[in-house]
């Protein structure tokens, strides 16, 4: 409750504190109409500890209403062995508090608590007005209608309580939507960089194993693309810690330039593999895309070149066409297509192949969130092995993503 109170605006902790305050000094002035002092002095308390145990928090909250329930209980019963009793209430703001009492068990508490703790403040409710100078049906009156109020409170603290759950249970949803969306970003990202470093990593390696001699001026080239990519993956990283930190800032990992990106994307991976040619439709160069779709244009070159560097074993060219279709200006059709020949079309769809990367068949992550991403901005995907060899990517987007 105090960590509740706390995350609420100032204007609305001075209204709450406002109705407390009005809270205690209307149960004070309803204990002035005690005959005797020491009367109205525990009515005043008795009502203060209900109203405490409204606000304590939670896990003072069972003994708080036990102790509350309890002292407002053995009033009742002191106060009608009295020879004068109260003439106009008996407690009204306390008898409202018992009833929230309830309310509060059954929204807030575990199942086994939530059934047995309501009868407390309830059972202390209906007594309340045996406080007061016999009225004959009156009293009987008052005492059926708070009967008839407590399985209200009951029904309202069920219903509070399913309302709670459908808000934790849309907002784990939500954080599990948020993770998964990262998850795709860090793989996109991250991977597609660590992977030429690994690639390169191995030419030299290689390079020295065979007992080659390089020049100088080569070593630096090599060393010097491994730094890059290196670079380019730390400030992906620091990009998508960037977005975490701040939910408020737009994601820095989203692809900046439009389309025309792609030109570096394939320029970066043929220094440091096959050679990647790119097409570009000049008729979307200049062309307005919603962010999702060019994002996702991006991620559909990025982890198809990732892949043709992981998997593709003899690729020596990689076609890249980003065009629009033929038979409906309205999509936009990715095409990534390699002619990789050091392994069979099935062996290499099994060990995640250039189109399907590990996470196709072989229980990656990669090709899956491409497929959820477009599938989610209205498209299709579909990967395979292509005529003559290699392999081929294919992602077809609505330029509407309305």
């Amino acid at each position: 409750m105090i960590t509740e109170f706390r995350a609420r605006s100032r204007l609305r902790r001075i209204q709450l504190c406002v109705v407390g305050a009005v809270s205690v000094v209307l149960v004070a002035l309803e204990g002035l109409n005690a005959p005797y002092p020491l009367v109205a002095l525990a009515t005043t308390v008795s009502g203060t500890l209900c109203l405490a145990a409204l606000a304590v928090p939670h896990r003072l909250f069972i003994r708080c209403t036990l102790l509350a329930t309890a002292v407002s209980c053995a009033l009742t019963l002191v106060e009608t062995g009295l020879p004068r009793r109260p003439e106009n209430t008996p407690g009204l703001v306390e008898l409202s508090v018992l009833l929230w009492l309830i309310t509060r068990a059954v929204r807030r508490c575990s199942p086994l608590p939530a059934t047995l703790l309501p009868a407390a403040p309830a059972f202390a409710a209906v007594l309340l007005p045996l406080r007061i100078a016999e009225r004959g049906e009156n009293l009987g009156s008052v005492v059926g209608m708070i009967v008839a109020c407590v399985p209200f409170m009951v029904v309202l603290g069920l219903c509070l309580r399913l309302y709670d759950a459908l808000r934790a249970r849309e907002r784990e949803a939500l954080l599990q939507a948020q993770r998964l969306e990262h998850a795709r970003e860090l793989h996109d990202f991250v991977a597609h960089h660590v992977t030429a470093i690994v690639a390169q990593t191995k030419a030299a390696r290689f390079t020295a194993a065979a007992g080659h001699t390089q020049s100088p001026e080569d070593l630096d080239q090599m060393l010097a693309h491994i730094e890059r990519a290196g670079s380019q993956a730390l400030g992906s990283m620091r990009a998508m810690v960037s977005s975490l930190r701040d939910p408020s800032a737009p994601a820095a990992t989203s692809p900046t330039g439009g389309l025309a990106g792609l030109r570096a994307l394939t320029r970066d991976f043929s220094a440091a593999g096959p050679s990647a040619e790119l097409t570009l439709d000049p008729r979307l160069i200049d062309r307005p895309l919603p962010p999702e779709i060019t994002t996702a244009v991006h991620r559909v070159v990025q982890e198809s070149l990732t892949n043709v560097r992981k998997h593709a074993a003899g690729a020596g060219r990689v076609e890249v066409r980003v065009t629009l279709c033929p038979g409906d200006p309205e999509q936009l059709e990715v095409s990534v297509a390699d002619d990789g020949r050091g392994a069979a079309p099935a062996a290499r769809a099994e060990a995640g192949g250039a189109g399907t990367g590990a996470g196709w068949n072989g229980g990656g992550y990669g090709l899956v969130g491409l497929t959820e991403r477009i599938e989610r901005a209205g498209g299709r995907f579909t990967t395979g092995p292509r005529d003559g060899g290699g392999w081929h990517v294919l992602a077809v987007l609505p330029l509407d993503a309305s």
